[in-house]
């Protein structure tokens, strides 16, 4: 591997990296904002139902969990600039073809296409590293972090505002546009790789994990319909029990895996990864249930009737506040025992869903829960980098960051696909809207999970994790905004951040 260039500025093409980077970084805000707000104006707009119209978000967070172990061990090597206008361009066609009036179908293919994007935030960071001098690299990959988190909290408001104004197909239209602008400057800018060498990629692991996880997930978004003991539901669980032992033997086996399940053996890692997914589910189980329920009619009994403009809105609630936690997490760890931020994360989003189920018919209290939402997840997801590099050896950090990150976006589609199936369980037939029990009913789901996470992530060792080195807090704050956004953060032989200051033997 030889010495990385290093793009001083020099030249327009050096000149336009950063603003370049920093637009990738708002390319991946457009993905996600396209998602949780646009699901009840999708089942209008194409006559299905709301459970449905949620594949339209479930769709992108499982392509986005699936694809970006791929695309992060191909941009690893000597393809990264080509695998960034790549996945561009997928986006691009996403969005255009979610544009198209040619049926739910479409919608769906093209959404699925948006979600490639959701693992393109590490390597626009893994640029930023390689090709900016050290001091300016820094800043830059601390501007993406915050560049990704604002731009969501932005974003869901904007794509809202243009749902209301100009249509559900001109909306994606535009995102189109945008992303293939970015696609066109990452083809100027971004520079080439050949410094580093190419690993080959594990495709046979890489199927059996996207048709374990897809089986996983079309069960139990199917499960109102067919039932528990039906046959269809079997087979799809047996299948997707299958496609992950496949996964998990191969994994093991070959010389360069997707990601490293060898990091489960260590107790603190484990746990960490247990959480990830968990959260996951918890996370999207309560985004779903407020976009949903803030755009019901108030024909129903209990709606809001809110436009998309004002589902958009209540969710930057949660971006400020798990921006303001996570900043605020390296404060807390100086002045109490560490192995507590997690528990009191999962504290907060119990929490949060309890509010939820017991009072919601304001926007103000809808407010409160988003609010106790991104405390949590903002206290949960700086404190999870913590954990695992405090555990295991620094040449295995970044491939056990990553498998992590790619737990959480595997949860969080879980979590959106369950969520839609609870509240058709508690349609009436016939009826386009659920009982509004359905939503206290979810609630209380989601609230056992984190009550699992807690109970998970509650310290069972004298392990004293202490105050976070500055790159440690650095990496922290790139994974709670990471989350903030959607996006996967996936870079398994980048360099790793240090050790944690109180690192515990093996």
């Amino acid at each position: 591997m030889t010495e990385p260039r290093i793009f001083d500025g020099g030249s327009w093409r050096e000149r336009l990296l950063v603003p370049e980077l920093v637009a990738i970084g708002l390319a991946v805000a457009v993905v996600s904002s396209l998602g949780s707000p646009m699901v009840p104006t999708v089942a209008d707009d194409y006559d299905v139902s709301l459970g449905t119209a949620q594949w339209g978000l479930t769709a992108a967070l499982l392509a986005g969990a699936v694809v970006t172990p791929v695309l992060g061990r191909l941009a690893d090597g000597r393809y990264r600039r080509q695998v960034i206008v790549a996945a561009l361009g997928t986006i691009t066609a996403g969005g255009a073809s979610a544009a198209l009036p040619l049926g739910f179908g479409v919608l769906l293919a093209g959404r699925t296409l948006q979600g490639v994007g959701l693992g393109l935030m590490p390597m626009a960071m893994a640029v930023a590293r390689d090709h900016l001098p050290a001091e300016r690299g820094t800043r830059t990959v601390a501007a993406l972090s915050v560049t990704t988190a604002t731009g969501v909290g932005i974003g869901y408001p904007i794509s809202g505002f243009l749902v209301d104004t100009v249509g559900l197909r001109a909306t994606f239209a535009v995102s189109a546009a945008a992303t293939g602008l970015v696609m066109v400057g990452a083809a100027l800018s971004i520079p080439a790789s050949d410094h580093r060498t190419q690993e080959p990629v594990d495709l046979r692991g890489a199927t059996a994990l996207a048709v374990g996880v897809s089986a996983l997930v079309v069960a139990l978004s199917e499960l109102p319909t067919w039932g528990a003991a039906s046959l269809p539901f079997a087979a799809l669980v047996a299948l997707a029990a299958t496609a992950l032992a496949v996964f998990v033997r191969r994994t093991l086996a070959v010389r360069h895996p997707l990601v490293d399940l060898r990091s489960l053996s260590v107790p603190s890692v484990r746990v960490a990864h247990t959480v990830a997914v968990l959260a996951g589910v918890g996370m999207y189980f309560l985004f779903s249930l407020a976009i949903r329920y803030v755009q019901t009619p108030v024909s129903t009994g209990y709606g809001q009737g809110r436009t998309v403009l004002a589902a958009g809105l209540i969710l930057a609630p949660f971006s400020v506040a798990s921006l303001a936690m996570n900043r605020l997490t390296g404060v807390i760890r100086r002045r109490m025992d560490g192995r507590w931020l997690m528990p009191l994360g999962c504290g907060a989003f119990a929490a949060a869903m309890v509010a939820f189920g017991s009072a919601r018919s304001e926007v103000w209290q809808l407010v409160v829960v988003m609010v106790l939402a991104g405390v949590g997840v903002g206290t949960v997801f700086a404190a999870m980098p913590q954990m695992i590099v405090a555990a295991v050896p620094a040449a295995e950090t970044g491939s056990a960051l990553g498998f992590n990150q790619v737990l959480r976006t595997i949860g969080s589609s879980i979590g959106s696909a369950a969520s839609a199936a609870v509240l058709a369980a508690e349609t009436l037939p016939g009826a386009r809207f659920p009982l509004d029990r359905g939503y206290t009913t979810s609630a209380i789901i989601g609230l056992a999970v984190w009550l699992v996470a807690l109970a998970t992530a509650w310290p069972r060792s004298s392990l004293r994790l202490g105050p976070p080195t500055p790159e440690l807090a650095r990496y922290e704050a790139e994974s709670v905004d990471a989350e903030v956004a959607g996006a996967v953060m996936y870079e398994p032989d980048s360099a790793t951040p240090p050790q944690s200051r109180d690192e515990p033997g093996r």
